[in-house]
């Protein structure tokens, strides 16, 4: 089963180094520069995870994750942002973010993490076509 993975983030350089990253892991990766982008992503791509900025111009990431949450529950998000407020962290948790990474990334933790999502989606794909 390929791995399906959204990198949302204003900032190019950062979709395009978690991509080839996450590329080089046998994931499917896509990119989008902004919360409306990633919406539309979300809806055609259909991603299991989805590493999603905060601060971006227009749609930011907190909407777009009411969004994602609303259209897709089983859609994994985790919150990767440079802004580290308590207030955001809970607002994030609130609407379903399911982590919330801070700036610099640590690589390591970060494909541990996604990781761990996937496994929890495949897990629960399991028991939902297990026969009772």
């Amino acid at each position: 089963m390929m791995r399906k993975l959204l990198v949302v983030d204003d900032e190019i350089e950062i979709c395009e180094f978690l991509k080839s990253f996450f590329e080089d892991r046998d994931f499917k990766v896509v990119t989008a520069s902004s919360g409306e982008k990633a919406l539309d992503q979300v809806a055609q791509f259909q991603p299991d995870v989805v590493l999603l900025d905060i601060q971006m111009p227009g749609m930011d990431g907190l909407q777009a994750l009411k969004k994602i949450k609303e259209s897709n529950a089983r859609t994994k998000v985790i919150m990767v942002t440079a802004v580290e407020t308590q207030e955001k962290i809970e607002e994030a948790m609130r609407l379903g973010a399911d982590n919330y990474i801070t700036k610099p990334l640590s690589l390591e933790y970060l494909e541990k993490d996604v990781q761990d999502k996937i496994e929890l989606l495949s897990q629960g794909m399991q028991q939902n076509s297990s026969p009772r």
